[in-house]
């Protein structure tokens, strides 16, 4: 996502990320204003300054949970898609990634899972240009967990139409 488009500009142009990041977010921003509204910007300023805080309050304690470092892929693809789904049910975002990936959920109708997928497998293809295609393996199968679990809390308990018969039943698996 954008995090990794930062990392990319920095490696290839020597670009600041203390410039990129909030310009690439502050663009993702003005995107989701444009298409999904005064709400959706208003919603997610309240979420990044929430987490910002929150980022703050644990930074003043000691680490009080267990090391998942020998589990990067499922720690990691579970956290990180676990937080953004919640902040997208709300229709929010917390970060540019986020702001994108609504943008072109609702543009092109797909899926959000997918428009998360889309532009972090588009990242991570283009990082094939300076990380090793093996690192690389272990970021796609992150992302694509990631993904997944965004799309099920965004969905977790939402009722959908059945497809076969046209009536509503409650989206439990995404």
């Amino acid at each position: 996502g954008i995090l990794g488009l930062i990392l990319l500009f920095h490696f290839w142009f020597g670009m600041s990320s203390s410039i990129l990041s909030p310009v690439l977010d502050a663009l993702s921003y003005a995107l989701g204003f444009r298409f999904l509204g005064k709400e959706f910007l208003k919603t997610s300023i309240f979420a990044t300054i929430c987490m910002a805080g929150f980022f703050r309050l644990w930074e003043l304690f000691p680490p009080v949970l267990p090391s998942l470092a020998d589990y990067p892929l499922l720690a990691g693809g579970c956290f990180i898609g676990t937080g953004c789904g919640l902040v997208v049910r709300q229709g929010a975002s917390c970060a540019g990634d986020d702001a994108l990936a609504l943008v072109i959920s609702k543009v092109t109708g797909c899926r959000i899972s997918r428009a998360y997928l889309l532009t972090d497998v588009s990242v991570l293809v283009l990082s094939l240009s300076y990380i090793p295609a093996g690192r690389i393996v272990y970021s796609l199968i992150t992302v694509t967990v990631s993904s997944f679990m965004i799309d099920f809390i965004q969905n977790f308990g939402i009722p959908r139409k059945d497809e076969d018969n046209g009536k509503e039943t409650a989206a439990d698996n995404g």
